[in-house]
């Protein structure tokens, strides 16, 4: 057994803040999506749809405070960026590239005039997954300065998430663009020279050790680097041959985010104003929400680049020096409030403040979020902490699609008859399991959820979904598209779940097909090709070919059918321990808590 140095600390940060304090780095796969669009199509056609369905800044998506941080726009042209060859990119390992998004963690924050006991309140904690040991330590500081208790990384000597003498805080994964993939120009006859700034340059060549496994050879991790970081792999730009590097913001910078947590550590932050001043200073990626007896706060912080006119953040830019990044926002420029005494903060990962695009791996940013379900719940009314607590509970145990999307789907399908009586019958249990919460609790443990409702929905979900945009995309990239964009990120992903889905690509289209009010409406018309009468009749159909797969499979009786709660609980990483939960969708360490005074 070695002995911890200060090496490991730095590996163990490096890898939280590459983990979870990145956002971006995915603009291969979307750029190749865009090269599919363009030749299925036709360019405009396919460009427009991208636009569409990327959604960069949807006017409607759900904010946490107020203002408008204009940050990560897309420009009108973009010389600075180039389209991969679709299929042409391919990691140095020979494996198709794919960017992991992590996307977790939840906040409600109510301040002192929305407190039943006039002082705010909050309820928060991050969703880092189920694991066995927990991947948070909880830990009291006392000594040397320190004087907080709260939740640590292994390996990290810094309470990160916590409370002080007077004050507590909080995170939430916000999935801010930190990170680029960069074309760079060959050059010198060979893949291991590019050209930058009008000079053919060898690739450095970095080894990172092996990795070690019992009953296994040492796997060597060597990479070679550019001037923007390590090579991804390589991909054709019209046939021509480049190298992907990506580029990470805070690459070489980890140990700089410390400073924060050891002001915080120390009850250096004496309020509101100050707690934004010294989250300004973290580097990675996270929304940091904040609470004592006088106020509700939350800043946004990240490295985050300030990206070179002419460059498409959802394309891979040229790396030949022309497009490099300009500096990095300001602490002003960052999304940033302290709420008004009658003032609520609410946040599951969507955007934090109005004109904050989304970073090029997330298009989830549209007019339908999980975090609806905080605010239906939350109302408008005053809290304290148990109901406070209760209403991040409802929303736990909740169905996003029912809530949010099933209304306009019906709304839709009523504007004709159905097809069969099963239908019929399908979409009135459907509404009713809407109307009375969408729970997908099982209640008396007999290892199916309670109510019919929800075994509808699973079956019936991807169908409806792919029917509103097919008729434009077409089953080949309405299927690609389900690769980069899940169709739903539902109850069996284990913990953190509806984060991703095509909910707001449904629900804004069919309200503009009804004549709704829209802001930011699509480009495009996609259910029906903007026909109401082919648009239902494919919804239907979707609905009714549900149910024949559920008949066959548990019945005739659809108020009978159920679905398999078993499947949805939760299993603690690696396999360690064998014992599971029912599903929650919700933290794994939350803070519930208020505070009466202030030094």
């Amino acid at each position: 057994m070695q002995p911890w140095t200060r090496n490991d600390v730095v590996a163990a940060a490096t890898l939280i803040g590459a983990r979870f304090g990145a956002g971006g780095g995915d603009e291969a796969r979307r750029s190749m999506f865009l090269s599919a669009l363009r030749s299925g199509l036709g360019a405009a056609k396919g460009q427009s749809v991208f636009d569409d369905l990327r959604e960069p800044d949807d006017p409607e998506a759900p904010v946490s405070v107020g203002g408008r941080f204009t940050q990560e726009q897309v420009p009108a042209s973009a010389p600075g960026s180039v389209v991969l060859d679709d299929g042409g990119f391919k990691m140095l390992s020979g494996e198709a590239f794919s960017q992991e998004r992590v996307g977790a963690s939840n906040a409600l924050l109510v301040g002192a005039g929305r407190s039943t006991t006039g002082l705010p309140l909050m309820v928060a904690g991050p969703q880092v997954g189920y694991f066995y040991p927990e991947f948070f330590i909880e830990v009291d500081l006392h000594g040397g300065g320190f004087d907080t208790r709260g939740a640590l990384f292994p390996g990290v000597p810094f309470v990160v998430l916590g409370r002080g003498k007077d004050y507590a805080w909080s995170a939430t994964s916000s999935q801010a663009d930190n990170s680029d993939l960069v074309a760079e120009t060959l050059c010198g006859g060979d893949d291991q020279h590019y050209l930058y700034k009008g000079e053919c340059r060898a690739m450095g060549v970095f080894s990172a050790g092996a990795v070690k496994s019992a009953g296994a050879p040492d796997q060597p991790v060597v990479f070679r680097t550019t001037i923007h970081g390590p090579v991804q792999g390589y991909a054709t730009v019209g046939g021509a041959k480049v190298a992907i590097a990506l580029e990470r913001s805070t690459r070489g910078r980890e140990l700089l985010s410390a400073a924060p947590f050891y002001a915080l550590d120390t009850n250096a932050v004496t309020s509101a104003k100050s707690f934004l001043k010294t989250m300004a200073a973290v580097e990675f990626s996270f929304n940091w929400f904040y609470v004592d007896s006088r106020d509700i706060a939350l800043f946004s912080s990240g490295r985050l680049p300030v990206r070179a006119a002419g460059t498409d953040p959802s394309l891979p830019r040229i790396g030949d020096g022309r497009f490099e990044w300009q500096g990095f926002l300001t602490p002003a420029q960052h999304a940033q409030g302290i709420a008004a005494r009658n003032g609520v903060i609410l946040n599951w990962n969507n955007k934090p403040a109005a004109g904050v695009g989304a970073a090029d791996d997330n298009w989830s940013y549209g007019s339908v979020h999980r975090v609806d379900l905080l605010t239906a719940a939350v109302g408008t009314g005053k809290h304290s902490l148990a109901t406070l607590a209760g209403a991040m509970n409802m929303a736990a145990t909740q169905d996003l699609r029912a809530v949010r999307v099933l209304p306009v789907i019906a709304d839709v399908l009523r504007t004709g008859p159905a097809p069969t009586p099963r239908a019929e019958r399908m979409l009135a249990l459907l509404l009713q399991w809407g109307a009375n919460g969408s729970s997908r609790l099982d209640k008396d443990g007999d290892g199916k959820i309670d109510d019919p409702g929800a075994a509808i929905m699973d079956e019936t979900w991807p169908r409806l979904a792919k029917a509103v945009l097919s008729p434009v995309l077409g089953a080949s990239l309405t299927d690609r598209l389900a690769t980069l964009h899940e169709l739903s990120d539902d109850a069996n992903s284990q913990g953190s779940s509806y984060i991703d889905g095509w909910y707001g690509y449904v629900d804004k289209d069919l309200r503009a097909l009804l004549g709704r009010p829209v802001q930011g409406p699509f480009r495009n018309r996609y259910c029906g090709a903007g026909d109401l009468t082919g648009c239902r009749a494919s919804l239907w159909a979707a609905l009714d070919a549900a149910g024949a797969a559920l008949e066959a499979k548990q019945g005739a009786d659809p108020a009978a059918w159920r679905a398999d709660a078993t499947a949805e609980r939760i299993r603690f990483a690696p396999g360690i321990l064998t014992t599971t939960m029912r599903w929650a969708n919700r933290p794994t360490f939350q803070q519930v808590i208020s505070f009466s005074g202030h030094r």
